[in-house]
């Protein structure tokens, strides 16, 4: 089987066209595939289904878990569609485990996706790594995110393992942790540990997560833009009076890859 690999602000994807639903990837497989030693290497494999009538993101972590929303992911899901011929430029949407997202896709250039709200879960919670610990936030994007704010990126050190969040059981299926700093007026540096994917790149609503938390962390009042750079580029967070997102950014498409072997394992 053929399938294509691509990359939105680094943050990259093994991605299956199945319009007609019909391939079955397992959870092996799909960690199998995503595997950077001895598979294609990627953060998540997208499955592009037609459900209904509707394009579908069947969206799996590297680990092979089911994810609700990548806002990254659906980025470069929208690329390949209109890219490959499957959907014309312009606005149309896409639909997730965390509902229909509408997108803005032009033939080049960047794209911009509505997440939709992003909350605040209203609840303090700790992020500790590498002998720190910090205060932060409990934030939604359909999918949840631990955002705190940091004054030295090297206090982070390596993440080979998932930061310690509490209260553990706020987040019974794992959480997105994002350390941040400020760095200019409305301007954030991110990094990123994902659940079910480690440290990426990259992550679009992980971003989203960290724009909200910036106007709590600076007492400021929606709406309100943010760019936000992750080690693998540069994305514009907008969110507006009600708390929804638009996230835009560049998607690319690298080349086709074959991916036979991995589903005969």
């Amino acid at each position: 089987m053929i399938a294509t690999y691509g990359h939105g602000t680094e943050n990259d994807f093994v991605l299956v066209f199945d319009p007609d639903d019909v391939h079955s990837i397992t959870t092996a497989q799909t960690a199998a595939i995503c595997d950077r030693t001895h598979g294609v290497g990627a953060d998540g494999l997208i499955r592009i289904v037609k459900r209904d009538s509707k394009w579908f993101m069947d969206y799996r972590n590297a680990d092979g878990s089911l994810a609700e929303m990548c806002g990254n992911g659906i980025r470069v899901m929208a690329r390949y569609l209109v890219e490959r011929g499957h959907q014309p430029e312009g606005i149309f949407a896409i639909n997730t485990r965390d509902g229909i997202k509408h997108l803005r896709v032009p033939m080049t250039g960047d794209i911009s996706v509505n997440m939709g709200q992003v909350t605040d879960e209203c609840e303090a919670i700790t992020a500790a790594t590498n002998g720190h610990i910090w205060n932060g936030y409990n934030i939604s994007v359909g999918n949840p995110h631990a955002v705190v704010f940091v004054e030295d990126m090297n206090d982070i050190g390596p993440m080979n393992e998932p930061p310690v969040v509490r209260p553990r059981d706020s987040y019974p299926e794992g959480v997105n942790v994002e350390f941040v700093k400020v760095i200019g007026d409305h301007e954030l540096a991110m990094r990123v540990y994902e659940r079910g994917s480690g440290e990426t790149r990259s992550c679009g609503t992980g971003t989203c997560a960290v724009a909200l938390a910036a106007v709590l962390h600076s007492k400021e009042r929606l709406p309100s833009t943010w760019i936000i750079n992750p080690p693998g580029g540069r994305l514009e967070v907008a969110i507006d009076g009600h708390s929804n997102a638009t996230l835009i950014g560049p998607a690319v498409l690298l080349r086709d890859v074959d991916i036979t072997e991995f589903l005969l394992a």
